[in-house]
């Protein structure tokens, strides 16, 4: 485990919070999407409705599973072509509120879509916007005949979200998915993160003693999956349930139902999460209810240590129930929770449910007005790469094709190099919004239409739009760019004459051959 002495470590004991939160409570399923990957229509599961994908994504292929006795959701995937184990990903893009707090979750059951010469799933990485998430493995799930899940909570840093698939270097066939739902959390949910900054990203959420089905809606009203939990130590039922509206994150009160305890005053330990953790920081919340009668007066007061570290002392445990969390703390390795009766307790430990949480910082987003002009840029064209979904420009190694960003804070796109990829449709005039462009290459593709007012590319130094079916005029506007060192517009339908402003200019290599002017081109 990492060193627990350091400052960060005493930093994160002023995050413990022991709370209850008056909060009103719909019983309407979650607001958002409910996606069917593959699917080609509606469907219905345990009264609600899922979504073909078709909206959300213009790239990959269904395949549909021969697996029998699937859930219906997952008898269904997209899958996504690997091409020469290209960093490529492919994005699913939602409207949605801007500031509001989002559940993701993303589902997976391989079946042998790649068929017989994969027999094990693929590996592959996860984005949202401009975010790694993580690696996707499912191949251990999958041995076993299960559905593998990732959950995390992001917030909404525009009027669209969008969720990646992407192909890794260590990615062996076609990444797939099955189903995303992206569903919005109350604002009081996890609301101690800093979502400008962080997201979450879920490890365990387990309901500990229960040894029935998944806890999910509309047991949970935000449809949280908790998972059943039982160690090797006494399972006992509660007598009575406590109000959840009066708890922060709003757990669902079947996990109060039963507890892990142990007899008389023994200490209860756990190795939780039952998993090995890499070195990094997370958000654990642990939930608490008495089980006895409220007309008690024996108290049950708790100390909870993890990895033998003071995580809380004296939690006074009731029937109202208590949580308590820490936003910020180290982990590595195998996890121990401790929790012991306090002095002045005369009743054993017990404990309900936790959850784990990565916090993930977040990776930023490529300048608002570039992202908008790409995606102009993109409508234009009839045949736009394959990945050009998503933040152009981020995470790093997963930039769209043919594009280059500046670093920093303000992430610009910097060049634009298209050449030879059998585009064909126009140029959209809002390319002049891209003010950061150095360079511009687009030649030996098909594009047709009028070359747009490129005076507002102060920066711009290049430009190749030879070998197309550019047609009308070049634009007189060109030669207001001073740094333009090159321009190449040979082998296109342009007419007129050449302008002036472009002619014998001081530092420009000027190509023009192969086209209709009504003067000689310069070369």
């Amino acid at each position: 485990m990492s060193a627990m002495s350091t400052p960060s470590f005493l930093l994160s004991l002023s995050f413990l919070f022991l709370s209850f939160l008056s909060i009103s409570l719909s019983q309407q399923p979650p607001k958002g999407y409910l996606i069917d990957c593959g699917a080609t229509s509606k469907t219905v599961n345990d009264d609600r409705e899922w979504l073909p994908d078709e909206d959300f994504i213009s790239t990959g292929s269904s395949k549909n599973l021969t697996v029998p006795r699937l859930f219906p959701t997952f008898s269904t995937v997209r899958s996504f072509p690997l091409q020469n184990n290209l960093r490529r990903k492919f994005c699913y893009t939602a409207r949605v509120f801007k500031g509001a707090r989002y559940l993701i979750r993303t589902a997976y059951y391989y079946g042998g879509v790649n068929g017989v010469n994969f027999t094990s799933p693929p590996v592959f990485d996860q984005i949202v916007d401009g975010t790694f998430w993580r690696v996707v493995n499912t191949t251990e799930d999958y041995r076993k005949g299960s559905t593998s899940f990732n959950e995390a909570v992001f917030e909404a840093k525009g009027t669209t979200m969008s969720v990646c698939i992407a192909s890794n270097t260590y990615t062996e066939s076609d990444p797939f998915i099955s189903s995303l739902e992206m569903l919005l959390l109350g604002d009081s949910l996890y609301n101690t993160t800093n979502f400008d900054s962080y997201a979450l990203s879920l490890v365990v959420r387990h309901s500990f003693g229960h040894n029935r089905s998944l806890i999910s809606y509309p047991d949970d009203l935000f449809d949280r999956y908790w998972e059943p939990y039982a160690e090797n130590v006494s399972v006992i039922a509660s007598n009575n349930t406590p109000s959840v509206s009066g708890f922060w994150n709003i757990p669902p009160s079947k996990i109060f139902e039963s507890a892990l305890s142990t007899d008389q005053l023994e200490p209860l330990e756990l190795r939780w999460p039952p998993l090995s953790l890499p070195n990094s920081t997370y958000y654990i919340a642990l939930y608490f209810a008495d089980n006895r009668d409220s007309m008690l007066s024996s108290s049950r007061v708790l100390r909870i240590h993890i990895n033998e570290v003071r995580y809380i002392s004296n939690l006074e445990v009731t029937s109202a129930g208590a949580a308590v969390f820490a936003t910020r703390w180290p982990l590595e390795g195998q996890t121990k929770i401790t929790l012991s009766s306090a002095a002045n307790s005369n009743a054993s430990p017990l404990i309900n449910a936790g959850e784990i949480f990565d916090i993930l910082r977040l990776g930023g987003r490529t300048h608002t007005r570039d992202v908008i002009t790409l995606n102009a840029m993109k409508s234009s064209l009839r045949n736009p790469p394959l990945d050009w979904n998503g933040d152009p420009c981020l995470p790093l190694n997963y930039t769209w094709t043919g594009i280059t960003c500046s670093e920093g804070e303000r992430i610009r796109v910097v060049t634009l190099n298209l050449t030879s990829m059998g585009l064909s449709g126009s140029l959209s005039s809002s390319i002049a919004n891209l003010t950061a462009l150095t360079g511009i290459w687009l030649g030996n593709n098909s594009l047709s239409g009028t070359i747009p007012n490129l005076s507002s590319l102060r920066l711009l130094e290049v430009l190749h739009l030879e070998d197309n079916q550019f047609n009308g005029d070049i634009p007189s506007s060109l030669g207001e760019v001073r740094s333009l060192r090159e321009l190449f517009l040979q082998n296109n339908n342009l007419t007129g004459r050449i302008p002036d402003s472009l002619v014998g200019k001081p530092g420009l290599d000027l190509r023009t051959s192969g086209n209709q002017f009504l003067s000689p081109s310069p070369s």
